[in-house]
């Protein structure tokens, strides 16, 4: 068994460590030593389990030139998605989730779920589009499908997730707080799920009005039915314009039931709060009441440069300094939203620098982990399996005066 050693890296923790790769695992991870035989040279790189996307849109990905949304809300970038995508060909879906991936790849990210819209005026077009996607990136990336259906569930939506769900989709998917019966509609997305044997992830309560909870309707069910499948539950808004009580009643039911919660910063800041003129309230769910209760919270991008999210950049460390910014978490804990935190909630094996863990990893340019996430730079390298699969190197020239010698 040949090993190939990543050499003078620094970790998460501060040591300064020689990790070796064999056979798509992590095989020995030791103390560095400088200038030993071969090998990639880490030294000035923070290495890192790669990062996992909980929640994209690869189907709408890149469109920001091309759909417009001048109201700049949830409901504008619906009406304009929809108003486009009938233009959308296969062709065009294919190319631009494609190109996304590349984006993300190059970022770190080994692995990605993407919604994809089934029925209305796109019909079954980009869920064909994204399966091929997803076997041509098998290896490098592993790409998750949701079923993301329309309103109302208890009509066409349903029959649609249903037939998504025999046709290629991995995971039932909705928008149930949208929908003319909300409660009714979580029940028809987690019974399509149970019969298919598959998990479940929706869009929930993507809203500041106090009055749209479904988030408790869909713990309460999984509970109560015993829905033995994966449940996610993205963007969650409003739980955190709840009364503190009520909060923190939900937030206990959520983790009793074992839902995952993904926080997306990105998207809900700038689709939310646009009809507070004063004082307006953070588009982010209740990030630490959530983890207080033992909720497990990752964080994803959302939208890559669509209406949407004008400027999604595909860049989990964006996501992470927005979880320190607008979520108050820590540094090591808004990285762990973007790395152990969505692995868990996707289902994938988890990973860690140590002995024995998939080789999923990725160096980011910086002298510790906060440095590396304050500075984001691009200079990054991205492993999977043990196989280096990106490289980005930036080159850098500065016309400056010399740096102060050391005391």
């Amino acid at each position: 068994m040949s090993t190939d050693w990543l050499r003078n890296a620094t970790l998460a923790d501060g040591r300064r460590c020689d990790v070796g790769l064999a056979d798509g695992s992590i095989a020995a991870v030791t103390a560095a030593e400088t200038g030993g035989p071969g090998g990639v040279d880490l030294d000035g790189y923070v290495l890192l389990p790669s990062f996992v996307e909980p929640h994209a849109h690869l189907d709408k990905a890149l469109t920001a030139s091309r759909v417009e949304n001048p109201a700049g809300d949830l409901l504008g970038a619906i009406r304009a998605m929809h108003a486009a995508a009938e233009g959308f060909t296969k062709a065009d879906i294919a190319r631009r989730a494609d190109r996304a991936l590349r984006i993300m790849l190059a970022h770190g990210t080994t692995a990605v779920r993407s919604h994809v819209d089934v029925g209305s005026s796109v019909g079954m077009r980009a869920l064909e589009a994204l399966a091929e996607v997803r076997a041509a990136w098998a290896g490098t990336v592993d790409v998750q499908l949701v079923a993301l259906v329309g309103n109302p569930l208890a009509g066409q939506a349903g029959a649609n997730l249903r037939d998504a769900l025999r046709n290629g989709a991995d995971i039932a998917g909705g928008c149930p707080h949208l929908d003319p019966e909300p409660d009714r509609a979580v029940g028809i997305c987690l019974d399509a799920a149970a019969d298919a044997g598959r998990p479940v992830d929706l869009h929930t309560d993507e809203t500041l009005d106090p009055g749209r909870l479904t988030l408790a309707t869909l713990a309460d069910l999984v509970l109560r039915t015993g829905f033995p499948h994966g449940v996610t539950a993205s963007h969650c808004v409003s739980l955190a314009v709840q009364p503190a009580a009520v909060q923190q009643r939900v937030c206990e039911l959520v983790a009793e039931a074992g839902v995952a919660v993904v926080a997306l910063p990105q998207t809900n800041l700038y689709l939310q709060g646009r009809d507070h003129p004063v004082g307006p309230p953070r588009g982010l769910t209740a990030v630490r009441p959530l983890q207080a209760a033992g909720a497990l919270v990752a964080a994803g991008g959302d939208n890559l440069r669509d209406p949407f999210h004008p400027v999604g950049r595909g860049d989990p460390l964006e996501v992470a300094a927005l979880m320190v910014t607008a979520g108050h978490l820590s540094p090591a804990a808004a990285v762990a939203s973007v790395t152990a935190a969505p692995r868990a909630a996707l289902g994938l094996p988890g990973v860690a620098v140590e002995p024995g863990a998939p080789a999923d990893l990725v160096a980011l340019r910086g002298e510790d982990l906060v440095a590396a996430l304050a500075a984001a730079d691009q200079d990054r390298l991205v492993w999977r399996a043990g196989r280096l699969v990106a490289r980005t190197t930036v080159a850098r020239t500065l016309h400056a005066p010399a740096p102060p010698e050391a005391p």
